[in-house]
């Protein structure tokens, strides 16, 4: 997984700063976008309604290529925005009156019963983990119009995953200070445990 995120983020700087390879900056901005809409359709939908479908995409895609070649870092800076974004709700959705935020979750899933400390700390880490992605769309949308292209490439490629890095070790780190039983577990086993129930 590492290795494909890493290849597409690479690639995907290439084509950001290479005139000569808009197909490839076509291809990556939209494929996995349509792919999975269309894998999605597959499954919820009649072969031939799918097929349809995918036959009308791929015409679209035919007749519009040059169009997206031109225009294809719009798709790139509202799929980069609508991630982080997405994320940002996917957070900000849980601290609403009556839900259990989502940091709440994961810490109860992998340690739970929680202490009243640390649920009042984990209602502040989904709180700022909200504003981390609000902030980072923001960056993403902003240099997108302060820098060249290739600059804003490194940093959505590249940045923002040592960015999200680094918040994952602020907040292990201050949880280790503040509350009164240690961690005993990495984000990535809280995730594991909150995904697929495994214990």
């Amino acid at each position: 997984m590492a290795a494909l995120l890493i290849g597409y983020a690479a690639l995907s700087y290439y084509s950001n700063s290479t005139p000569e390879a808009k197909g490839l900056g076509v291809s990556l901005s939209l494929g996995p976008v349509l792919l999975i809409g269309l894998v999605l359709v597959w499954r919820w939908t009649r072969p031939l309604i799918a097929t349809l479908v995918i036959v009308t995409v791929g015409a679209a895609l035919y007749r519009y290529w040059s169009a997206l070649e031109g225009n294809y870092e719009w798709a790139d800076l509202a799929q980069q925005c609508a991630a982080y974004g997405l994320l940002a709700f996917s957070f900000g959705r849980t601290l609403m009156p009556g839900r259990t935020p989502l940091c709440t979750q994961l810490a109860d899933k992998l340690h739970g019963p929680l202490v009243p400390e640390e649920i009042i700390y984990t209602r502040r880490a989904t709180a700022a983990w909200t504003a981390f992605y609000l902030l980072i769309a923001a960056a993403v949308a902003i240099l997108f119009f302060a820098v060249p292209l290739s600059v804003w490439s490194l940093f959505v490629n590249f940045a923002t995953y040592g960015l999200i890095a680094l918040m994952f070790i602020a907040d292990y780190s201050i949880r280790h200070r503040i509350l009164p039983r240690a961690p005993r577990s990495g984000i990535l086993a809280a995730l594991q445990q909150f995904l697929v129930g495994s214990g």
